[in-house]
Order: C-alpha cells, then structure tokens, then sequence
C-alpha cells in the first residue's frame, strides 16, 4: 500500500495547514484531553450565570448564617451547596465558575497586550538594526534580570486594584519574553535573501514587515503566548492571594484561596482546596497544550 503524503487526503485533496496541524495535534491523546479541560473551563467560565446556582458578586444573596458550610449543605436559598460555601456565605461553586472568568479573562486580556507590545518592540528592532536594536533589546535584557512576580508585584501596588490595573501590571511583567522571542526569529528572518529582495522594492517598512517578516516569526511566538497566558493567570492568582490583586468584590481563584487559608487548620479544607485545584487543573491544561504546540512548531523536538 503506497503512503500517502502528509500533505494530501486520502482522497488525493490536498490538506490545509490548519487541518494537517489538528491531524497531527490530535496523535498526542494527553494534548487533546487537555485542550477539551481547557475548552470546558473556557465554557463554564462564559456561561457562569447559567450554571451557577448563585451570583456571588450579588451580596444581597449572601447570607451570613449559611458561611463556611460543609459540601453537601443545604442553605436557605433551598439549594445544595455541592463543594460548600465560603467565609462570605458564597457557593463556592458558583465563585469558582466566576473565578475561573476572571482568571481567564485577565490571562488572555494581560497575554495579548503584552504581545502586541513585545512583538512590535522585537520586530521592530530587528527590521531597524543599529543603535535602536541595542538598546531596545539591552532595555528589555534588563527587565528579564528580574522575576516576573516581583515586577507584577511592584507594579499592581504602585498602580492600585482595579482590571486595567491588573491587566497593564501582567503585561508589563510579560511583554520582554515575546520581545526576545520575536527578536531572534525577525533576525533569522531580516538576513534572508527573500527579505532583501523585498527590502530592494519601494515598498513601505510596514508591509515589509507585516507581509513578510511577521508571519515567519508565529510559530515560536504561539508557543510563547500559550505559555504566557497561563504565566499571567498564575500570576494573577498569586497577585490576589496576596492581596494586591482584584477588588474583594469580584473574588478571583487566588482571592478564593487566600479567603480560606486562615481555616485550613480548622478543618475547613474546602474553602481552599477546591479553588486551588481549580487553578491547577487550568494551568497544567494550558501548558500541556503548549508543550504539544512546541513540539510541533519545533521539528527538531519531535518524538
């Protein structure tokens, strides 16, 4: 039986690369099992106010008799609190579901910032070259000396709490490592014959760079991002558990953790425990996607 090309069906068609992509994404059973948790959490997280049984920003719902239950508990509302209730009386399902919205929306929002702004500042110095490259890139060099925490930390109590607070703290912790990554891939690609062929044409630096260098340098850059999306979430969630983070009326997962730490020695596991499997279950589910974008974007990392 003659192979048939990877990129041709079996039927002789040939196979978009978004297709041939998923054919071979989809040979990693733990990648697809990750990215259907991940779909599933996004899901949730959108349809919140549907699934949940209560609204836990509403405090007006919150009852004060029916705090730090037991999973299985029936409260005053008439119904069961399946993984219990916080120190506020919140159904801790129902924060869970509006936590993960949160920390899905600020991981995604803080991501695409900063690689809007880490792509164009390592594009850009690599299509300019000379004194620019230098020092954008030695600028960008120094904010990599330091952890990522310790600058989103500095930064969320100078700014104050609040979403665009949060979100221009994570991305300006994060946007140096899109910018090294763009850099070394628009390098690569500004030293190719193809590159100063184009360059040799009257056409604008923009399209040069829009048209020709930037859709080569996607492929490492989607494995970054995936990876930084869930660096911001994580971040996030240490932000808020140290009480930096979000207001405490719209309770994130590390918010969530941090409100039933102080009762973990007290036997009220649930208040912490729940939230923080949440946030673990989503973070390895995002970098087992990543892992598997890499590999796949990375020949040389194939198994």
């Amino acid at each position: 039986m003659s192979r048939i090309s990877p990129a041709t069906s079996s039927h002789g068609k040939e196979i978009s690369p978004v297709a041939r992509f998923w054919a071979e994404f989809r040979e990693s059973k733990v990648a697809v099992m990750a990215l259907a948790v991940v779909v599933l959490m996004l899901g949730v997280a959108i349809f919140a106010p549907l699934v949940a049984p209560q609204n836990p920003y509403d405090l007006a719902n919150l009852v004060l008799m029916d705090a730090r239950r037991p999973p299985g508990f029936v409260g005053s509302a008439g119904y069961t609190h399946i993984l219990g209730t916080d120190a506020q009386g919140r159904d801790l399902f129902s924060a869970i579901l509006y936590g993960l919205r949160i920390s899905l929306q600020m991981g995604l929002i803080a991501g695409s910032l900063a690689f809007v702004v880490g792509v164009t500042l390592g594009v850009g110095a690599a299509y300019l070259g000379g004194r620019w490259e230098a020092f954008i890139m030695r600028v960008i060099d120094l904010q990599l000396a330091f952890p990522a925490i310790l600058l989103a930390l500095v930064l969320s109590a100078l700014l104050g709490q609040g979403k665009a607070q949060l979100i221009a703290a994570l991305a300006a912790a994060q946007y140096a490592y899109f910018a090294r990554t763009a850099h070394g891939a628009a390098s690569a690609e500004r030293g190719k014959d193809y590159v100063e062929a184009v360059l040799s044409t009257p056409l604008p630096a923009w399209r040069v760079v829009l048209k020709h260098i930037f859709p080569n340098c996607l492929p490492p850059l989607i494995v970054v991002a995936t990876v930084q999306v869930a660096s911001a979430i994580a971040l996030e969630a240490t932000l808020s558990f140290l009480g930096v983070g979000l207001p405490v009326t719209e309770p994130s997962l590390g918010m969530l953790i941090s409100n039933g730490f102080q009762y973990m020695l007290s036997g009220r596991y649930w208040i912490s425990i729940y939230p923080g499997i949440a946030l673990i279950v989503l973070i390895v589910a995002i970098n087992l996607v990543g892992d598997r974008i890499r590999d796949q974007v990375n020949p040389r990392l194939k198994r």
